[in-house]
């Protein structure tokens, strides 16, 4: 069987760091080239990623990791050429872009994968095997990081379409929304903008859920300096404790440490990504982003200090 040859639009630094090895350590894929307008990226290199579905042949998959904003025009070329199509997180700006995709890709018979990277470290499955079917007494999320370390000198984050503290805070929610046992809705939101961005830097939110009796509570917030908190913590109505910590990779229950197997995300992508290709299958669930979508349609404003751009 002959790899199916694949090429990554939008080289940065999450390319680099996990989608080429993550290519590169399964076999049923060959890395064909690259395109990113700062001309980086695996050899072939294209700046403009139009030149590169034009010239590179016999194409089949793509992995898009550009920022979300141009995605829509990206994936539609894409999907008209009969490529296969893995989108990094968030998919799209708006959820209508993303359904659009979607229904572009039935239409032609192509596969479209829009991703959650977090959702595939196996305590997360782990932690949704324990929380099924249980009702749910408190849940409480902090993810809280330091803007500066990881979007240094990226100013389209603060920008429409740039989702703000809810690029990484949408993690959150694609964990959330495999683990919990319900419906999750937003109740409330109070949203943080610097006086200088269009996007917040933090987020206080309250969820509500079909099977909770007890508070669900977010906390995102891009303002943290020392070290990074990123966990998500249930109590179920018979009172059994499920924390997951570390962006979902360890997983304790009542308070001791879970053995869930190493983690893989992006290796597991990749191997889902095979085989939906090889059903000719598609995965878009838009949870998550409706979760954002909701939270700036039900939240109040609240203006703070400038963030240095």
């Amino acid at each position: 069987m002959q790899p199916i040859r694949i090429a990554i639009i939008g080289f940065g630094k999450i390319a680099a760091d996990q989608h080429v090895p993550s290519i590169a350590g399964n076999p049923r894929f060959e890395l064909a080239a690259s395109s990113s307008r700062s001309g980086q990226g695996v050899h072939p290199v294209f700046t403009d990623w139009r030149e590169l579905l034009k010239q590179v042949e016999g194409l089949e998959a793509v992995a898009i990791t550009t920022p979300p904003s141009p995605r829509y025009e990206i994936v539609r070329e894409c999907i008209a050429r009969g490529l296969h199509v893995l989108m990094e997180k968030p998919p799209t700006v708006t959820l209508s872009e993303t359904d659009e995709l979607a229904r572009l890709a039935e239409a032609k018979g192509v596969t479209l994968f829009a991703t959650w990277h977090a959702r595939h470290n196996p305590a997360v499955a782990t932690a949704a095997r324990l929380l099924a079917g249980k009702r749910i007494s408190e849940m409480r999320i902090l993810w809280h990081e330091d803007v500066h370390k990881w979007h240094p000198g990226q100013q389209w984050i603060w920008e429409p379409g740039g989702f703000g503290v809810f690029d990484p805070g949408i993690n959150a929610f694609s964990i959330a929304t495999a683990i919990f046992p319900g419906s999750l809705f937003v109740r409330s939101a109070e949203l943080s903008f610097p006086e200088n961005a269009q996007t917040p830097i933090a987020a206080e939110i309250e969820f509500a859920g079909d099977v909770a009796d007890g508070p669900l509570h977010c906390s995102l917030d891009w303002r943290r300096t020392e070290g990074e908190e990123w966990t998500i913590s249930a109590r179920t109505a018979d009172g059994a404790e499920v924390q997951l910590t570390e962006g979902g990779s360890r997983l304790f229950v009542g308070g001791v440490e879970q053995n869930v197997g190493k983690s893989g995300e992006y290796s597991d992508i990749y191997r889902e990504f095979v085989d939906l290709i090889d059903e000719r299958r598609s995965s878009v669930d838009v949870r998550p982003l409706r979760l954002v979508a909701d939270c700036l349609l039900a939240s109040r404003r609240r203006i703070v200090e400038p963030v240095s751009l």
